[in-house]
């Protein structure tokens, strides 16, 4: 007989399977509806945290405005406490100072009397004084003092005199120095330097010194003169100044002081500026160092010229000079230039002026 086939997913085995399916189903429904259970409890106790911190920051507000309002209130107390202080520390500073001030005009009153009786003292010496003088004599005619080195006596011969009197100073390059080396080499120098020139400085020196002899009630000019001339004191080119005027000779050695000496000399343009015043001068002062080196305008080409060349220059120039006008020479020294101390001489005594060829430590 044959064996019978055996079935492995039969009807029983389907049973079973079904069973369990079953029971997983059921057990992770209970499971289920348990977390449910808890996850609404856990809800619950969160929700009352969150009311209760709600609550917990609406108390820290109504703290927090508390604390503001009594915060302003401190700051604006703070403020006026502290101008207190400073208002306190301000008036003991200025009782400070009217105690000083107070000592102060005490002692300059003390100084004020004894003053007082300095100046009395003085009165009563230059009343003796006077009691023996029969004659009080003629008061000073100077405007402004010169002292030179050693308070010297100036026995030059030259005559600072006349009622027009014209300065004419000499402002090229050649007045730095004795030497064409040493001129040479500060033309290329700073501006500053060229003016702390010595040669320079005896120059100014010299026209401080002319300034001081001029007569009060008498009118003067200066001019500054290289390749061109204008006058020392701005504005009044063609015009005469007040030798009694303080301010103007002053404001001529001020100009004077901050003048660069550069380029070449022209005295034919000297010399015609002095024949444009009018009236004429009757006394003119030269302060220079050699003759010109060109005539009224430069030269087409720029070359080197010779003595015999400068001569001629000067003799052009003369041309150009008021006729009967005394010309003071006063000739700085100058190497290279052998012929200039024979033409200014001669020009001096053609015109009854004074030369003058001063020492290196004049004035």
């Amino acid at each position: 007989m044959a064996r019978r086939k055996t079935e492995i997913f039969s009807l029983s085995f389907l049973d079973v399977i079904a069973c369990g399916f079953g029971a997983i189903v059921l057990f992770y429904t209970i499971l289920s509806a348990q977390a449910g259970v808890q996850r609404e409890k856990r809800n619950d106790d969160l929700q009352a945290e969150v009311d209760r911190l709600e609550e917990e920051v609406l108390d820290g507000y109504k703290n927090l405005v508390v604390l503001r309002n009594a915060l302003e209130s401190t700051d604006e107390a703070v403020p006026a406490e502290g101008l207190s202080d400073r208002i306190i520390e301000e008036t003991e500073r200025l009782k400070q100072q009217l105690a000083e001030a107070e000592k102060d005009t005490l002692s300059k009153r003390e100084t004020i009397e004894r003053l007082k009786q300095d100046l009395r003292s003085l009165e009563e010496g230059n009343r003796r004084l006077s009691a023996g003088t029969p004659d009080p004599g003629k008061p000073g005619t100077r405007i402004k003092g010169f002292v030179g080195s050693g308070d010297r006596q100036y026995l030059t011969g030259l005559k600072v005199g006349g009622e027009r009197i014209l300065i004419l100073v000499d402002v090229s390059a050649s007045m730095m120095d004795d030497s064409v080396v040493n001129v040479i080499r500060l033309r290329n120098m700073p501006e500053s330097r060229r003016m702390a020139a010595a040669k320079w400085r005896r120059t100014v020196a010299s026209v401080d010194w002319l300034t001081s002899q001029l007569p009060a009630k008498a009118k003067f000019q200066a001019y500054a003169f290289n390749t061109q001339a204008k006058s020392l004191v701005a504005g009044s080119d063609g015009k005469w100044l007040d030798a009694g005027d303080a301010q103007a000779l002053s404001g001529v050695l001020r100009e004077l002081r901050r003048t660069v000496p550069q380029d070449g000399t022209s005295l034919e343009n000297a010399f015609k500026a002095a024949l444009a015043l009018s009236p004429r001068p009757d006394n003119i002062i030269l302060v220079t160092d050699g003759l010109p080196t060109q005539g009224d305008s430069p030269p087409a080409v720029r070359k080197t010229i010779d003595g015999e060349g400068r001569l001629k220059l000067f003799e052009k120039a003369i041309d150009k000079l008021p006729a009967g006008v005394p010309v003071n020479v006063i000739l700085l020294p100058m190497e290279g230039d052998p012929l200039a101390p024979g033409a200014f001489w001669t020009l001096a005594r053609r015109t009854n002026g004074a030369f003058l060829s001063p020492a290196r430590d004049w004035p």
